[in-house]
């Protein structure tokens, strides 16, 4: 059997987010407030210093530039006897990544786990991490995520998260 938090998510989806969300984060998360917004990451840029804004740049340009270079290519080689020998290379479609947000904040994690993905080709890149009694989430962590490509952030965290990305739910959709 899986344990309670995962099984709750597979039955409630959203309900048990939402139920979970109270109990832990002590905020009232709903449909409404699941997903962070635009007006949310520009509220997070305008709170946070400028130099660390630019470190966070600096620091995605050389996450990028280092993963890129571990990128393959594709290849077949066709023999006279009509053998087709290979390797192709397909990037998943969608990856989901959870980012720890309770006491500490983790930006460099966001770096570190979505832009490999996103130079791998990864389609579409969805987050999680809790929020904060208010309903916010770390502003580095959301300068992190926009930063980096981050396609979708969800308020949600604990191992509920990681279920709702492993199953999906009304709202958040399941990844690969």
């Amino acid at each position: 059997a899986l344990p309670i938090f995962i099984e709750a998510v597979k039955k409630n989806k959203d309900q048990a987010l939402f139920d979970y969300t109270k109990k832990f984060d002590q905020y009232a998360l709903n449909a409404e407030n699941i997903q962070v917004t635009r007006g949310e990451i520009k509220e997070a840029y305008r709170s946070l210093d400028p130099v660390l804004i630019d470190v966070l740049k600096q620091s995605a340009e050389n996450i990028r530039s280092f993963h890129s270079k571990q990128l393959r290519n594709s290849w077949f080689d066709a023999k006279e006897d009509g053998t087709i020998l290979g390797m192709k290379i397909t990037p998943i479609a969608k990856a989901g990544v959870y980012v720890p947000g309770g006491k500490a904040a983790y930006p460099s994690s966001v770096l570190m786990n979505v832009i490999p993905a996103k130079v791998a080709g990864v389609g579409e890149v969805i987050m999680t991490t809790p929020p904060g009694r208010t309903g916010k989430i770390n502003p580095g962590t959301l300068v992190a995520a926009d930063i980096a490509g981050v396609d979708k952030i969800y308020k949600v965290g604990g191992a509920q998260a990681i279920a709702a990305l492993a199953f999906g739910t009304e709202l958040i959709p399941k990844v690969d």
